[in-house]
């Protein structure tokens, strides 16, 4: 489609409430621009469902996400804060039940059918971010920023500090809460007026109206929804587009009353659905689960209506628009570098190996696309936007650069930090937007500029930190395989040949690399584990594996088996389940020889651990949250549960290895069992 024809489809996805056919939306994309006619309907449905944009009810038939959500009543649950200060933070309350271009305090609610007086609340950001989270967690302070111009400007004044105080639009609830006689755990039942305008009608329900089991039934109905959307969809493109599947795979009773709040379900009821990291991003996942990492970077999914330029550097694994490439052709006049080789290799680094046709094709694009903006460029006006596309354009090339050098050497993935093309994906996706939005002879405000500056220094900042990350990992992949890999020889002790293991614990950014003996028992390897994770032994624990040849479930692994052993029958992953609330992913990595030390011995990691007894990866991130932003009672419940000195980025290899060497000698032939001894 032409950028004239997407423009017309989410017009009409805006607009339209009926379900609604291919023919439908065709036609309406016509009226507007009515070129490309024969293959319109087969892109259109290749663009909807790749992008996700409406529900698919059957091989014909699609629903907008006004259709869906427009008719659909949903709980918000006010909180003692907002209780006490008589307002209502509209938040992140009404996902998916608005058009997501509205920012919260866009939103117009109802009571009684008169809109309900607007107010400003003060406090500091940390106080409001809890009301954000359903964005993400890591954008609520930008959606704090954008309340108003005064956040921004504040935000902006110091973009690696939080303003001591800012302001947000709130609803003044001063009335209805007195007239109503509202008391904490009473709700509001909301119905959207106009999903696409942000028009809400609110009445009160009261804490004892609903039945517990009718509650029940919805939670199972959510919980199914969020499991299935998952299953089919992955971590997708944002946590809103999860939880908009959530409710269409919810079903018609997770789309009803009574119902629990989304916030109250996701943060205080449900244990199978979690917030867990996905690169710099967050998102929903099964708790206690990772989400996979990529293989390499991925960005916007081919469609049929890729132009030849796009499709050729999608094929390349650059997937980016032909707007980005305009956007780099700008940076050359700014330069004033109208050299072809170089902007193409800044497009294409020389680590990226194109066809002579593929060059040529690039190059003359890249001439027409010279020859069209030399006549209306101006480097005056340019001047604001200039420098920071200059950047962006710098940043981009060197994340493509540095992806497919990894995507071309030998190293192993599982020796890369976690979630690596995941943050460069990120990164990249990011840049390429900024690119995307600097592809104007119109400069944006200044403000608009000097957010994007600020966003560009923290997308620079988290790159070096990724690059720094990718170097160790090089360097520790490479020191552990020079002397790697020679087969065992009869006469071989047992001890002879290592492994290097990877231990993560799963729905936490924490993680151990081991070197142990291919004779090390998984008896042995508990041991291991309790020692690197500070953990005390005070539940039952069991090994498994991913039943063979396609069959579900998994095969529960005897405490003597063999780390060799299973790498011998091609196991690279096993799962140690510690408790009902902890799963640590054990990935077997290189074969070498035995180590200088003769010692099992922690060679990298990072995070401190959590404790035991905390209720899983999800009340341990609720302690982390509380410790960096919590007010002063929260900070203090949290110290009580980890512990008055704990620091989470706390990685003390040298102590571990210490105990390492008291607690798990190698053993010698003849020797007795090892001892355990916390």
């Amino acid at each position: 489609m032409t950028a004239n024809q997407e423009d017309a489809l989410y017009d009409f996805l805006e607009n339209v409430t009926e379900p609604f056919t291919l023919e439908d939306v065709a036609a309406f994309i016509r009226l507007i621009d009515p070129k490309r006619k024969n293959r319109l309907e087969t892109e259109i449905a290749a663009f909807i469902d790749s992008r996700n944009v409406a529900f698919r009810l059957d091989n014909r038939h699609w629903v907008s996400r006004r259709g869906c959500f427009e008719p659909i009543p949903f709980v918000i649950s006010p909180t003692r804060l907002e209780l006490l200060n008589g307002i209502l933070i509209p938040g992140h309350r009404c996902i998916p039940f608005a058009n997501p271009e509205l920012l919260p305090q866009k939103y117009v609610f109802y009571w009684k059918g008169s809109p309900i007086p607007a107010t400003t609340t003060e406090g500091p950001p940390e106080d409001f971010y809890p009301y954000y989270c359903l964005f993400g967690e890591e954008y609520a302070s930008q959606y704090v920023a954008r309340d108003n111009p005064g956040n921004e400007s504040a935000y902006n004044s110091d973009p690696y500090e939080d303003p001591p105080e800012v302001s947000i639009a709130t609803l003044d609830m001063r009335n209805i809460y007195r007239e109503t006689s509202f008391v904490p755990g009473d709700r509001f039942v909301a119905r959207t007026r106009d999903w696409k305008a942000g028009e809400f009608e609110l009445e009160r329900v009261g804490k004892d109206e609903w039945a517990q089991a009718d509650l029940y039934a919805w939670f199972e109905a959510a919980e199914s929804g969020f499991e299935d959307s998952l299953a089919l969809l992955g971590p997708g493109s944002s946590t809103e587009e999860q939880i908009a599947y959530a409710y269409w795979y919810g079903g018609k009773r997770m789309r009803d009353i009574p119902a629990y709040a989304l916030e109250d379900f996701l943060y205080e009821k449900t244990d199978r659905i979690e917030t867990v990291p996905y690169g710099i991003e967050t998102r929903f996942w099964y708790a206690g689960k990772e989400i996979p990492d990529n293989k390499d970077i991925e960005g916007i999914p081919s469609l049929p209506d890729q132009t030849m330029v796009e499709d050729i550097l999608f094929r390349k694994k650059i997937p980016i628009s032909e707007f980005v490439v305009q956007s780099y052709v700008r940076d050359a006049l700014f330069r004033n570098d109208g050299d072809i080789p170089h902007i193409i290799n800044r497009i294409v680094p020389p680590v990226i190996h194109l066809e002579e046709a593929e060059w040529d094709f690039l190059a003359d694009y890249i001439s027409d696309a010279l020859d069209e903006f030399y006549g209306t460029y101006s480097l005056f006006t340019d001047q604001g936007m200039g420098p920071i596309r200059q950047r962006v354009g710098e940043l981009h090339t060197a994340v493509i650069d540095l992806a497919a050098r990894l995507h071309k050497g030998d190293i192993d993935s599982s020796w890369l930090p976690k979630h690596t093309f995941i943050v460069l994906s990120q990164i990249q996706g990011h840049a390429a937007g900024l690119l995307e939005d600097l592809d104007t002879d119109e400069p944006p405000p200044e403000a608009e500029m000097e957010t994007m500056d600020n966003t560009l220094d923290s997308m620079i900042e988290t790159y070096e930190d990724i690059k720094e990350l990718i170097g160790d990992a090089l360097d520790s992949f490479r020191r552990n395989n020079l002397s790697v890999v020679r087969p065992v020889r009869a006469g071989d002790t047992e001890n002879k040949v290592w492994r290097t293991v990877q231990i993560s614990v799963g729905g936490v950014d924490v993680w151990r690399r081991v070197a142990i003996p291919e004779s090390c028992r998984l008896e042995e390897l508990h041991l291991i584990i309790q020692i690197l994770l500070d953990w005390k032994d005070n539940f039952m624990h069991r090994f498994s594996v991913e039943m063979q040849d396609g069959m579900p479930g998994r095969k529960t692994l005897d405490g003597k088996t063999r780390i060799g052993d299973l790498a011998s029958q091609g196991v690279a992953e096993l799962a140690y389940e510690y408790g009902t609330k902890w799963m640590v992913r054990i990935i077997i990595l290189s074969r070498e020889d035995e180590g200088p030390e003769e010692a099992i011995r922690c060679v990298a990691g990072a995070g401190a651990p959590p404790p035991e007894l905390v209720e899983g990866p999800l009340r341990f991130r609720k302690i982390l949250a509380a410790l960096e932003k919590g007010s002063d009672p929260e900070k203090q419940a949290a110290r009580h549960e980890v512990g008055a000195d704990f620091d989470p980025g706390l990685f003390d290899r040298e102590r571990y290895n210490r105990k390492l060497r008291s607690h798990c000698p190698v053993k010698k032939p003849g020797m007795g069992p090892v001892k355990k001894d916390f």
